[in-house]
């Protein structure tokens, strides 16, 4: 998407305002006289409208028109004037304005321009210059390139040059923790199979720790999938090996309370058979699964302090890596695996299924979007998809399959059997997303967060909460300038640039809710998936009980002002491991928690095709085949019966792999009438 010379002179006004240029001292002052229209390239912002759904990009459009017109004076009680007329000052209290205003659009708005500019400014760099502010905040960006693995890729991928047709026992339709288990396993079992991607293939060098570039190259809508109102933003893994290739490393096992639940209300009795147990042994051997590598960085360290001393139990969290040292270069590296690993430490996919597929023949298309499956008489044929060359050529693709195996994700498996003409009553409901928040502190010592293991400590303490199955875990989160800017609430232009001034000293750790009650996929008049989720007051009590908990751990571990998640930030500050101003805290539960007054985020997504017994209420069978078409199965965390309440990679893995065991031992079905007695017939868009 392109922008008139007026749109562009809005963008820059909003630039500047979220990150003006400010008089200071002698010291720093290239980074307090900086404005963000120096730093924030236009162009990214068209690629990631080029991204969204249909209906948000007319809605962005909306909103710089409206930001274009005197009207906009209407919306705070202001002048009657264009924002790109209104004087700075003038500007910022407009921002603040529709920030707290009780408008739900004027919210969405304010937060969708905030997280834009402040990750574009903070998280944008080039090769040859980086980013000026950087030195600034003492992040050190990308890694000298020493270490990187710079070998030939050892998957060779289709390329096809024209319009072309596939045949194959086996069509898998994603490439992540589900995806690329069934393909490995298949393949390495003699069957013929073909692997779809919809992103792209990096390896080593491919992997630049540029923060824009990767989120923009690696995960599904450049990293700016969101829910429809605005309110939570999504990270999905959107490249070969989907979100193994970008996730942090944590590997753990399902809770054993939580596999008990879905059996008993779910009807798959196998999730607490010997065999799952088994699976889930078969891919931690597979990923190299350890807690051999001891160093924590500062935020992991924050946490396993601050438990102890509060009497809490904390545990070291899996991690699916090897080929560690204790050099400063590969703890330097843990630290970008949220934007791919470049030295070959992490054991995703990649590395591991995916080139054991490749090595037992099978094939692999990467930056191909499946259009949609096809059906006939009841049962998969195969699918359609297009497929994008380097050069930008569109190249339609069909595949002619016996089984098809669809493992794109809890948004985009929903969305692509919807498009496909599925119609279960359930397919695309109950969407989990195990809501985040962050809770961030100030320490006197450097944290320095962007570096060592994004994840190695875990507090348990609060997953049941009040005799339920249900509550939250304490970790900590990988933190660039790009996501920390984004993250961090924006109260001004002065207040949000002394905080990032900080951000070295920042330690943050997320509270991750099993939510109880979720959300949905759906789809536009286009095909492309749509979000709809609102965190209930069963859940937000859950993650207000871990807010109140995140905020004492860091006390407890010395930090000396703590940031609560709400728009307002309100702000704690502690002495000796002591909270001195704890009616904060308890006024926490008492401010208004409508979409976009805080920052909600989500990493893993589940549900949306779950798993069960009643085919009535569920779109896939305890054998990860769907009621409604034969040969088509799901094998991803769309197919949980319900919230894993854990970092769901090694649960994905392990269900896949005994999906993969069904596979290798049943024949093709014939054909079978669908949810409702009549044989789905294909829906294309």
């Amino acid at each position: 998407m392109t922008f008139t010379e007026a749109q562009r002179e809005t963008l820059r006004a909003l630039a500047d305002t979220f990150i003006p240029s400010l008089d200071s001292p002698a010291e720093h002052a290239a980074y307090w006289q900086r404005r963000g229209s120096e730093g924030v390239n236009l162009d990214q912002i068209g690629e990631v409208l080029n991204e969204q759904p249909a209906a948000a990009r007319a809605e962005f459009m909306k909103l710089l028109g409206l930001l274009d017109t005197p009207t906009l004076g209407l919306t705070w009680f202001g002048p009657l004037r264009p924002f790109d007329r209104l004087q700075p000052t003038q500007r910022e209290k407009l921002l603040q304005s529709w920030a707290q205003s009780n408008v739900p659009q004027l919210r969405k708005g304010f937060q969708a321009l905030r997280k834009l500019f402040t990750f574009l400014y903070y998280g944008g760099s080039t090769a040859e210059a980086g980013n000026p502010v950087w030195e600034s905040i003492g992040y050190a960006g990308p890694l000298p390139a020493d270490a990187v693995v710079d070998v030939p890729k050892p998957i060779r991928t289709l390329r096809p040059t024209q319009d072309v047709t596939y045949h194959c026992d086996v069509l898998v339709i994603g490439s992540g923790a589900g995806g690329g288990v069934v393909a490995g396993e298949l393949a390495a079992a003699g069957h013929d199979v073909l692997v779809l991607e919809k992103g792209p293939y990096c390896h080593g060098c491919d992997f630049t720790q540029r923060e824009v570039d990767m989120l923009g190259k690696l995960y599904d809508g450049k990293g700016t999938l969101s829910t429809q109102d605005g309110s939570i933003g999504i990270l999905a893994g959107s490249c070969l090996g989907g979100g193994t290739t970008v996730n942090w490393a944590g590997a753990f096992r399902t809770p054993d309370y939580v596999l008990e639940e879905w059996a008993r209300e779910h009807q798959v009795p196998h999730f607490t058979s010997a065999a799952f147990q088994q699976s889930l042994d078969a891919v931690s051997r597979a990923l190299s699964v350890n807690t051999d590598y001891p160093r924590h960085n500062g935020q992991n360290q924050a946490l396993w302090d601050g438990s102890r001393k509060l009497g809490q139990e904390v545990k070291l969290i899996p991690r699916n890596e090897k080929g560690l040292t204790d050099s400063e270069n590969h703890f330097q590296a843990l630290g970008y695996s949220s934007l791919g690993d470049a030295y070959g430490i992490k054991q995703g996919t990649l590395n591991t299924y995916l080139l054991q597929a490749f090595e037992h023949g099978a094939r692999l298309l990467a930056d191909t979007r499946v259009e949609r499956v096809t059906v006939a008489t009841g049962q998969a044929t195969g699918a359609e998809a297009v497929h994008t060359t380097a050069a930008g050529q569109l190249i339609r693709v069909t595949v002619r399959a016996q089984r098809v195996v669809v493992a794109g994700g809890a948004i985009q498996t929903p969305a692509l059997l919807l498009r496909s003409g599925l119609k279960h009553p359930h397919l695309g409901r109950h969407l989990n997303l195990h809501p985040t928040v962050v809770v961030s502190a100030l320490y006197e010592q450097a944290m320095r967060p962007w570096f060592g293991p994004s994840m190695s400590v875990v507090n348990d303490s609060f997953t049941r909460l009040n005799g339920t199955n249900y509550g939250v875990k304490l970790e900590t989160p990988p933190a660039h300038t790009g996501l920390m800017g984004m993250v961090l609430p924006w109260l001004s232009g002065v207040q949000h640039k002394q905080l990032m001034q900080q951000a070295a000293h920042l330690g943050s750790f997320i509270v991750l809710t099993r939510d109880r009650d979720g959300g949905r996929v759906s789809i536009d008049r286009h095909g492309q998936a749509l979000i709809d989720y609102a965190l209930s007051e069963h859940d937000r009590a859950s993650m207000l009980t871990g807010v109140r908990a995140a905020a004492e751990i860091h006390a407890a571990a010395g930090a000396h002002t703590i940031f609560l998640p709400h728009g307002t930030l309100p702000t704690l500050h502690a002495q000796h491991g002591q909270i001195q101003n704890p009616t904060v805290l308890d006024q926490l539960p008492h401010l208004s928690w409508k979409p976009n007054q805080y920052g909600l985020y989500s990493a893993h997504q589940m549900s949306s095709c779950r798993m069960g017994g009643n085919a009535g209420t569920h779109p896939t069978s305890p054998t990860g085949e769907t009621y409604e078409v034969r040969n088509l199965f799901v094998a991803d965390a769309s197919a949980f019966p319900a919230c894993s309440g854990a970092n769901p990679m090694l649960t994905i893995m392990a269900l896949a792999h005994h999906t993969a065991q069904h596979l290798k031992t049943s024949g093709v079905a014939g054909p079978a009438s669908s949810v409702g007695g009549t044989t789905t017939q294909v829906v294309a868009y």
